[in-house]
């Protein structure tokens, strides 16, 4: 299973729209999850017509139509690995052990909020920022994310686990 990955699009914003690199992406992919601050529920709505099915939360900066529309925080079931998502992870300061606690039976953590790249790990437990597509800040790219989830050989006991990636857009 392939997922694509992106939060705090911001839109719309001017003449901002998500790259296109980032939509071939989304379409390719099997599943797309948004951690948040998408603004409009519009967003939403052109996330949905890509094809894959989204699964998103609300962010901090989301209009009141999308907070009715989104989760604060949600578990995502991705070919049987447990996916958290959330807008804001709180501090760097104990952030990854702080969303092992929140979300016990996961076996990772999205979030958004800092539009900064992160990939952190600690014994299999997984958190993972996809920075922005669209607002990058003080990074040198635009971001977001791919993860993919592999499945056992037949016969193979493995646990499935879930590898994320960073891809830098422009």
């Amino acid at each position: 299973m392939r997922i694509a990955i992106l939060a705090d699009t911001h839109l719309p914003r001017g003449r901002r729209s998500i790259p296109a690199e980032a939509l071939e992406l989304m379409r390719a992919a099997d599943l797309v999850l948004h951690a948040g601050d998408l603004s409009s529920a519009s967003v939403l709505e052109d996330l949905r017509a890509l094809g894959p099915p989204v699964a998103a939360v609300h962010g901090n900066i989301d209009s009141a139509e999308v907070r009715r529309l989104l989760p604060e925080r949600q578990v995502v079931d991705a070919a049987g690995v447990r996916i958290g998502l959330v807008h804001d992870a709180g501090p760097a300061r104990g952030r990854l052990q702080r969303m092992r606690m929140a979300f016990p039976e996961c076996a990772a953590v999205v979030f958004g909020h800092s539009h900064i790249p992160l990939h952190d790990e600690i014994d299999g437990f997984q958190i993972f920022n996809p920075g922005s597509p669209t607002d990058r800040r003080r990074q040198p790219r635009h971001s977001m994310g791919l993860a993919v989830v592999e499945e056992p050989s037949p016969g193979d006991r493995a646990i499935r686990r879930v590898t994320f990636e960073h891809v830098w857009l422009d």
